[in-house]
């Protein structure tokens, strides 16, 4: 823990120390406040609580990591390792001239914006089984009500 906001019991705190060793290919262009900001976006996506679809705090962490490092990798410059406000997977590149085409593919929309980062295919394909139907025998059972 970073020590910038008091642990609660079951919530990720962000540790830049430990993201900057895990992704070092973007420490040298993220600090930590960006980072952390990143983080708060990233809670968006996936809850950051024990009552969420991850309820285990160390693979939310990684998965959350995974996010961080794919919020900022969309925002830096190309020059940096980002994006340079390219969407989607580099489909054709050549150099005279200069052309850079990307594609999305036949994915769905949200797998397209994942799509655009190693990092956020990565979460991804982690996160395959939070995207399924769940059946719980014996759950609760809507009454039926005629009008």
């Amino acid at each position: 823990m970073d020590g910038t906001a008091p642990a609660v019991p079951g919530v990720v705190v962000f540790d830049y120390t430990a993201w900057s060793a895990r992704f070092a290919e973007l420490a040298g262009y993220v600090g930590a406040a960006q980072a952390q900001a990143c983080f708060e976006q990233a809670t968006l996506y996936l809850p950051n609580t024990p009552a969420g679809p991850v309820p285990d705090v160390g693979r939310r962490t990684v998965l959350l990591g995974l996010l961080v490092a794919h919020i900022a990798t969309l925002g830096l410059p190309q020059e940096q390792g980002g994006m340079g406000g390219l969407g989607g997977r580099v489909s054709a590149a050549s150099r005279g001239s200069v052309s850079v085409t990307t594609h999305y593919g036949s994915q769905s929309e949200r797998a397209e914006w994942f799509a655009q980062t190693q990092y956020g295919a990565s979460f991804w394909a982690a996160t395959r089984g939070l995207r399924q139907a769940r059946y719980v025998p014996g759950g609760p059972q809507m009454p039926r009500i005629w009008p």
